[in-house]
């Protein structure tokens, strides 16, 4: 296909209507068949996940033999959409992410032991994203339903890290539901997870963080903060992190170490902190960079 007619694809400016053309593609990417045949049957029109994909089990209970490249495919791919959705937003994506869960899903019962806790994780890291773009879309009660599958798969698979983080955005929902008294008991349980990565950790610290400096409690916000920032600069490398925090960065770290001032109207201190991080954010973070720029305003302004 010419190069230009694929860039029109790519960006949403030509729809692609045939079925003659959609196979065309999916044979150029080696899209796995299980995964377009998944996609061919599932429905896309509902936020809420439907009957067929909550009575499927949750633990594997045979041995069988699932095309784990297929698996292995899906999350290469989702790894991807989790960067596009910082750019583009996540509703574009959703049809897709739904298919690829629903493929995901109908691997797990064939599997046990490793196997299975492999996919069930990588659902989890699915049904996360889905509860994700639902809040940011104002579906608060669907977000939750979507996390609760997310934490009972992170669960059975037993992933520290994707339990603690299923737990640390249940605690972000509540603060910005205005309950930080909710939001810091969950965070603190995100936190006291055992056997977290210092990225993981760092990301409940965080929250914590907030949490506490929303309930007028600073010099906890601030001991929290401190934390966060330490260990997320332990894991300065994309490779020592879970794949759904690729964006923790130590600029990342050090923006969120600032929101924390913020948070704990230490205005000077905010702007300054603002200011050192905020040149290296880098590039494919338009929404945060405006986030923090206007934090970075209001507190120079009060300080």
């Amino acid at each position: 296909m010419p190069q230009p007619h694929i860039s029109a694809i790519e960006s949403g400016r030509r729809r692609v209507k045939t079925a003659e053309v959609r196979n065309r593609i999916s044979e150029g990417l080696h899209v796995p068949q299980e995964l377009i045949e998944a996609g061919q049957g599932a429905v896309h029109g509902e936020w809420e996940p439907n009957p067929e994909l909550r009575e499927r089990l949750a633990h594997g209970h045979r041995t069988g033999r699932p095309d784990l490249r297929t698996a292995e495919w899906i999350g290469e791919v989702l790894a991807t959409q989790r960067r596009t959705e910082d750019q583009v937003g996540g509703l574009v994506l959703w049809p897709v992410v739904r298919s690829q869960l629903d493929a995901i899903t109908r691997l797990i019962p064939q599997t046990s032991g490793t196997t299975a806790d492999r996919l069930l994780l990588l659902a989890a890291g699915h049904a996360h994203w889905l509860s994700w773009v639902a809040w940011q879309e104002g579906r608060r009660g669907t977000a939750l339903v979507w996390m609760d599958l997310a934490q009972g798969w992170a669960a059975d698979s037993g992933a520290a890290d994707m339990v603690s983080w299923t737990n640390r955005v249940r605690a972000w929902y509540s603060l910005r539901h205005g309950d930080p008294v909710r939001a810091l008991r969950t965070a603190e349980l995100a936190r006291r997870q055992f056997g977290l990565s210092p990225a993981a950790a760092a990301a409940a610290s965080h929250t914590a963080a907030q949490a506490a400096a929303a309930l007028g409690e600073r010099d906890r916000a601030r001991r929290l903060a401190e934390e966060a920032l330490r260990r997320a600069l332990s894991a300065p490398n994309e490779a020592d992190r879970p794949a759904w925090l690729y964006w923790l960065t130590p600029a990342r770290a050090r923006l969120q170490a600032a929101d924390t001032a913020y948070a704990c109207r230490d205005w000077a201190t905010a702007a300054a902190a603002f200011r050192d991080a905020l040149p290296a954010l880098g590039e494919g973070y338009g929404r945060d960079r405006a986030h923090y720029e206007a934090r970075l305003e209001d507190a120079a302004r009060r300080a």
